[in-house]
């Protein structure tokens, strides 16, 4: 499977099938909406939810939740969320990654989702050992090209820099379209991207200087998530992949690393 594979050579995570997170689009709100589309930041947006590549590329994208929805319950209306629970995806069972550990496929997200068996996100800060801090790190080290994407898309398109005042419909195909046209010149435009675009780290003193990223005052962050019941099983392959990323996963630079993230 290339996008797992492309996770695995780039970002040195196995068995990736995306890294996903959302954003709100801010808008001037239609007369006689009232309170529909008015969001925990007290704008009024959309919801532009994606899933990246690791090559920063879009290969899902589902944008016009109102932004009144909660921000835990904006990806229970896709219907990429809707087959991933029905079981209707395709995704491959587990495989070996070494001689005595199988990992399932994952997505990759963070505290606005839910986790399950098929979508982990780091451990929490407050039950942190040094393991799991590592785990986190290579969790979120995977999940930054959805965050870079953001960041190239809204630098790139400069019609997110300001509350959108079209119809929503309007406003829905004008944001797919702004995710096709970027996928297309991250393809074929050398110039469309810098190098300052992307996450750089240096492996010797574990700095990260970040690279393209939203202006949380006009793309809104989606709301984290408070607690929650976390099904046993996806523990449990959270805690395989902590143990392949402290283990025969390891990468040479990830001790110094993790304190920076």
């Amino acid at each position: 499977m290339k996008i797992a594979s492309d996770f695995e050579e780039k970002w040195q995570f196995p068995h990736c099938l995306g890294a996903i997170d959302g954003k709100h689009v801010q808008i001037i709100p239609p007369k006689n909406s009232g309170s529909k589309y008015y969001n925990y930041k007290k704008t009024h947006s959309i919801v532009l939810m994606a899933i990246a590549n690791a090559h920063c590329e879009f290969i899902y994208c589902d944008v016009g939740t109102n932004g009144r929805i909660s921000d835990g319950g904006v990806i229970n209306n896709t219907i990429f969320y809707e087959r991933l629970v029905n079981n209707q995806l395709d995704i491959p069972a587990p495989e070996p990654v070494s001689f005595d550990l199988d990992l399932e496929y994952v997505f990759v997200g963070d505290d606005a989702f839910a986790m399950r068996p098929d979508l982990i996100k780091p451990y929490s800060r407050v039950s942190l050992n040094n393991e799991r801090r590592i785990c986190n790190y290579r969790i979120s080290r995977a999940r930054r090209v959805v965050e870079n994407s953001f960041g190239i898309l809204t630098s790139r398109f400069r019609i997110f820099n300001n509350a959108i005042n079209l119809q929503v419909k309007t406003i829905e195909s004008v944001v797919l379209a702004c995710c096709a046209l970027h996928n297309l010149l991250r393809k074929k435009s050398v110039s469309y991207t810098s190098l300052e675009c992307f996450d750089h780290e240096n492996t010797m003193d574990g700095t990260i200087q970040l690279g393209a990223r939203c202006n949380p005052d006009i793309l809104h962050n989606l709301e984290r998530r408070s607690g929650g019941q976390v099904l046993e099983r996806a523990k449990i392959i959270r805690e395989k992949f902590c143990t392949y990323f402290n283990g025969e996963g390891s990468v040479p630079w990830q001790e110094k690393s993790a304190w920076n993230v």
